[in-house]
Protein backbone atom coordinates (compact mmCIF):
# COMPACT_ATOMS: atom_id res chain seq x y z
CA UNK A 1 0.00 0.00 0.00
CA UNK A 2 1.12 3.57 -0.66
CA UNK A 3 1.73 5.42 2.59
CA UNK A 4 -0.81 8.21 3.21
CA UNK A 5 1.80 11.00 3.15
CA UNK A 6 3.62 9.71 0.08
CA UNK A 7 4.50 12.71 -2.09
CA UNK A 8 4.62 15.18 0.82
CA UNK A 9 8.03 16.79 1.33
CA UNK A 10 8.96 17.98 4.83
CA UNK A 11 12.00 20.13 5.58
CA UNK A 12 13.07 19.72 9.21
CA UNK A 13 15.15 22.62 10.56
CA UNK A 14 14.45 21.80 14.20
CA UNK A 15 16.85 20.45 16.83
CA UNK A 16 16.54 18.25 19.89
CA UNK A 17 13.11 16.83 20.48
CA UNK A 18 9.67 18.31 19.75
CA UNK A 19 10.28 19.50 16.18
CA UNK A 20 12.41 16.58 15.00
CA UNK A 21 9.97 14.09 16.54
CA UNK A 22 7.04 15.77 14.79
CA UNK A 23 8.90 15.45 11.48
CA UNK A 24 9.70 11.81 12.29
CA UNK A 25 5.99 11.10 12.84
CA UNK A 26 5.24 12.52 9.40
CA UNK A 27 8.05 10.41 7.94
CA UNK A 28 6.58 7.31 9.56
CA UNK A 29 3.57 7.70 7.28
CA UNK A 30 5.45 8.25 4.05
CA UNK A 31 6.55 11.89 3.96
CA UNK A 32 9.97 12.58 2.45
CA UNK A 33 11.74 14.32 5.34
CA UNK A 34 14.89 16.35 4.67
CA UNK A 35 16.77 17.15 7.86
CA UNK A 36 18.80 20.37 7.72
CA UNK A 37 21.67 20.75 10.21
CA UNK A 38 24.31 23.39 10.78
CA UNK A 39 27.61 22.20 9.27
CA UNK A 40 29.59 22.91 12.46
CA UNK A 41 26.87 22.47 15.10
CA UNK A 42 24.69 19.48 14.24
CA UNK A 43 21.59 18.48 16.17
CA UNK A 44 22.63 18.08 19.86
CA UNK A 45 20.51 14.95 20.14
CA UNK A 46 23.31 13.14 18.29
CA UNK A 47 25.25 13.22 21.56
CA UNK A 48 22.40 12.56 24.00
CA UNK A 49 22.21 9.29 25.90
CA UNK A 50 23.67 5.87 25.20
CA UNK A 51 25.31 5.11 21.86
CA UNK A 52 26.13 2.03 19.84
CA UNK A 53 29.07 1.92 17.46
CA UNK A 54 29.58 5.62 18.10
CA UNK A 55 26.06 6.61 17.01
CA UNK A 56 23.63 7.99 19.59
CA UNK A 57 20.52 5.85 19.84
CA UNK A 58 18.32 8.83 20.69
CA UNK A 59 19.45 10.38 17.42
CA UNK A 60 18.60 7.15 15.63
CA UNK A 61 15.05 7.45 16.96
CA UNK A 62 14.63 11.13 16.04
CA UNK A 63 16.48 10.83 12.72
CA UNK A 64 14.53 7.88 11.34
CA UNK A 65 13.05 8.20 7.87
CA UNK A 66 15.12 11.32 7.14
CA UNK A 67 17.71 12.43 4.63
CA UNK A 68 20.28 14.87 6.00
CA UNK A 69 21.91 17.95 4.50
CA UNK A 70 23.90 20.81 6.06
CA UNK A 71 23.26 24.53 5.64
CA UNK A 72 24.45 27.61 7.49
CA UNK A 73 21.21 29.58 7.48
CA UNK A 74 22.78 32.71 8.95
CA UNK A 75 24.92 32.97 5.80
CA UNK A 76 23.12 34.57 2.82
CA UNK A 77 24.21 31.73 0.54
CA UNK A 78 22.84 29.15 2.97
CA UNK A 79 19.58 31.07 3.30
CA UNK A 80 19.22 31.18 -0.48
CA UNK A 81 19.81 27.44 -0.72
CA UNK A 82 17.04 26.90 1.83
CA UNK A 83 14.65 29.05 -0.21
CA UNK A 84 15.42 26.90 -3.24
CA UNK A 85 14.85 23.75 -1.19
CA UNK A 86 11.51 25.05 0.08
CA UNK A 87 10.27 26.14 -3.33
CA UNK A 88 8.92 22.63 -3.95
CA UNK A 89 8.38 21.53 -0.33
CA UNK A 90 5.06 21.10 1.45
CA UNK A 91 5.99 21.52 5.12
CA UNK A 92 8.68 23.32 7.09
CA UNK A 93 9.31 22.46 10.76
CA UNK A 94 11.46 24.85 12.81
CA UNK A 95 12.04 25.62 16.49
CA UNK A 96 14.36 28.61 16.52
CA UNK A 97 13.72 31.32 19.05
CA UNK A 98 11.02 33.67 17.67
CA UNK A 99 12.51 36.31 15.41
CA UNK A 100 15.53 34.26 14.33
CA UNK A 101 14.26 33.23 10.90
CA UNK A 102 13.03 36.78 10.30
CA UNK A 103 16.50 38.09 11.09
CA UNK A 104 17.91 35.81 8.39
CA UNK A 105 15.30 36.89 5.84
CA UNK A 106 13.51 33.56 6.16
CA UNK A 107 10.30 34.58 7.90
CA UNK A 108 6.85 33.40 6.74
CA UNK A 109 6.35 36.41 4.46
CA UNK A 110 9.60 35.75 2.60
CA UNK A 111 9.03 31.99 2.42
CA UNK A 112 5.44 32.30 1.23
CA UNK A 113 6.65 34.64 -1.49
CA UNK A 114 8.76 31.71 -2.72
CA UNK A 115 6.11 29.02 -2.10
CA UNK A 116 2.57 30.15 -1.16
CA UNK A 117 1.53 26.51 -0.49
CA UNK A 118 4.17 25.93 2.19
CA UNK A 119 2.90 24.94 5.65
CA UNK A 120 5.26 26.60 8.14
CA UNK A 121 5.29 24.88 11.53
CA UNK A 122 6.91 26.93 14.28
CA UNK A 123 7.55 25.34 17.68
CA UNK A 124 8.80 27.42 20.59
CA UNK A 125 8.52 27.56 24.35
CA UNK A 126 5.78 30.19 24.52
CA UNK A 127 4.67 30.92 20.97
CA UNK A 128 5.58 33.57 18.40
CA UNK A 129 3.69 36.43 20.08
CA UNK A 130 2.91 37.47 23.63
CA UNK A 131 4.86 38.64 26.69
CA UNK A 132 6.97 35.46 26.94
CA UNK A 133 7.54 34.98 23.20
CA UNK A 134 11.21 35.99 23.22
CA UNK A 135 12.07 33.82 26.20
CA UNK A 136 13.87 30.54 25.54
CA UNK A 137 11.79 27.56 26.54
CA UNK A 138 12.29 23.82 26.87
CA UNK A 139 10.03 20.92 27.75
CA UNK A 140 11.15 20.92 31.38
CA UNK A 141 9.89 24.48 31.83
CA UNK A 142 6.57 23.52 30.26
CA UNK A 143 6.24 20.51 32.56
CA UNK A 144 6.78 22.80 35.55
CA UNK A 145 4.84 25.90 34.47
CA UNK A 146 1.84 23.94 33.16
CA UNK A 147 1.13 22.45 36.59
CA UNK A 148 2.10 18.90 35.63
CA UNK A 149 5.01 18.72 38.07
CA UNK A 150 2.95 20.25 40.89
CA UNK A 151 0.36 17.48 40.57
CA UNK A 152 2.90 14.66 40.22
CA UNK A 153 4.63 12.86 43.07
CA UNK A 154 3.84 11.57 46.54
CA UNK A 155 1.64 13.68 48.86
CA UNK A 156 4.54 14.34 51.23
CA UNK A 157 7.11 14.73 48.44
CA UNK A 158 8.23 17.54 46.13
CA UNK A 159 6.80 18.37 42.69
CA UNK A 160 8.11 15.73 40.30
CA UNK A 161 9.29 16.00 36.72
CA UNK A 162 9.05 13.07 34.28
CA UNK A 163 12.29 11.17 33.56
CA UNK A 164 11.85 11.66 29.81
CA UNK A 165 10.78 14.40 27.39
CA UNK A 166 7.05 14.34 28.08
CA UNK A 167 6.19 17.92 27.07
CA UNK A 168 8.31 17.65 23.93
CA UNK A 169 6.70 14.37 22.93
CA UNK A 170 3.17 15.68 23.48
CA UNK A 171 4.08 18.80 21.50
CA UNK A 172 5.41 16.64 18.67
CA UNK A 173 2.09 14.83 18.43
CA UNK A 174 0.20 18.14 18.53
CA UNK A 175 2.46 19.60 15.84
CA UNK A 176 2.02 16.59 13.54
CA UNK A 177 -1.75 16.86 14.02
CA UNK A 178 -1.66 20.59 13.27
CA UNK A 179 0.35 19.95 10.10
CA UNK A 180 -2.31 17.53 8.89
CA UNK A 181 -5.03 20.11 9.54
CA UNK A 182 -3.02 22.75 7.67
CA UNK A 183 -2.49 20.39 4.73
CA UNK A 184 -6.22 19.69 4.67
CA UNK A 185 -6.93 23.44 4.70
CA UNK A 186 -4.46 23.87 1.84
CA UNK A 187 -6.40 21.33 -0.19
CA UNK A 188 -9.37 23.68 0.10
CA UNK A 189 -7.72 27.10 -0.18
CA UNK A 190 -4.49 26.37 -2.02
CA UNK A 191 -2.59 28.42 0.55
CA UNK A 192 -0.22 27.19 3.25
CA UNK A 193 -0.80 28.28 6.84
CA UNK A 194 1.59 29.12 9.68
CA UNK A 195 1.30 26.77 12.65
CA UNK A 196 2.33 28.54 15.88
CA UNK A 197 2.76 25.91 18.59
CA UNK A 198 3.93 26.75 22.12
CA UNK A 199 5.35 23.75 23.97
CA UNK A 200 3.55 24.74 27.15
CA UNK A 201 0.09 24.47 25.58
CA UNK A 202 -0.29 20.78 24.63
CA UNK A 203 0.80 19.55 28.06
CA UNK A 204 -1.64 21.96 29.70
CA UNK A 205 -4.37 20.39 27.57
CA UNK A 206 -3.27 16.95 28.81
CA UNK A 207 -3.97 17.99 32.43
CA UNK A 208 -7.67 17.56 31.79
CA UNK A 209 -10.07 19.61 33.93
CA UNK A 210 -7.49 21.04 36.33
CA UNK A 211 -7.59 24.56 34.87
CA UNK A 212 -11.39 24.54 34.79
CA UNK A 213 -11.52 23.26 38.38
CA UNK A 214 -9.34 26.14 39.49
CA UNK A 215 -11.21 28.73 37.41
CA UNK A 216 -14.66 27.63 38.57
CA UNK A 217 -14.01 26.34 42.09
CA UNK A 218 -10.57 27.57 43.14
CA UNK A 219 -9.62 23.90 43.54
CA UNK A 220 -5.95 22.90 43.13
CA UNK A 221 -5.35 19.20 42.52
CA UNK A 222 -3.03 17.82 45.23
CA UNK A 223 -0.26 15.29 44.71
CA UNK A 224 -1.69 11.79 45.24
CA UNK A 225 1.19 9.54 44.20
CA UNK A 226 -0.25 6.63 42.21
CA UNK A 227 -3.70 6.98 43.72
CA UNK A 228 -6.83 8.55 42.26
CA UNK A 229 -9.79 10.33 43.85
CA UNK A 230 -12.07 8.95 41.17
CA UNK A 231 -11.57 5.20 41.34
CA UNK A 232 -10.16 2.48 43.59
CA UNK A 233 -8.19 0.30 43.68
CA UNK A 234 -5.78 2.32 41.58
CA UNK A 235 -2.08 1.93 42.32
CA UNK A 236 0.97 -0.23 41.75
CA UNK A 237 1.04 -3.26 44.00
CA UNK A 238 3.91 -5.57 44.84
CA UNK A 239 3.12 -9.25 44.41
CA UNK A 240 4.33 -12.22 46.43
CA UNK A 241 6.97 -13.02 43.80
CA UNK A 242 8.45 -9.51 44.16
CA UNK A 243 7.12 -8.24 40.85
CA UNK A 244 4.83 -5.25 40.46
CA UNK A 245 1.37 -5.02 38.95
CA UNK A 246 -0.58 -1.89 38.03
CA UNK A 247 -4.33 -1.97 38.78
CA UNK A 248 -6.95 0.60 37.84
CA UNK A 249 -10.70 0.05 38.14
CA UNK A 250 -13.67 2.38 37.67
CA UNK A 251 -16.64 0.06 38.32
CA UNK A 252 -17.48 -3.15 40.18
CA UNK A 253 -17.77 -4.95 36.84
CA UNK A 254 -14.13 -4.12 36.10
CA UNK A 255 -12.94 -5.14 39.56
Amino acid sequence: MTAPLHGVTVVDLATLFAGPLAAAFLGDFGADVIKVEHPAKPDPSRGHGPARDGVGLWWKVLGRNKRTVTLNLSDPDGAELLRRLLADADVLVENFRPGTLERWGLGPAELHAVNPRLVITRISGFGQVGPYARRPGFGTLAEAMSGFAAATGEPDGPPTLPPFGLADSVSALAAAYAVMLALRARDVTGVGQVVDLAIIEPIMAMLGPQITWYDQLGYVQPRLGNRSNNNAPRNTYRCADGRWVAVSTSAQSIA
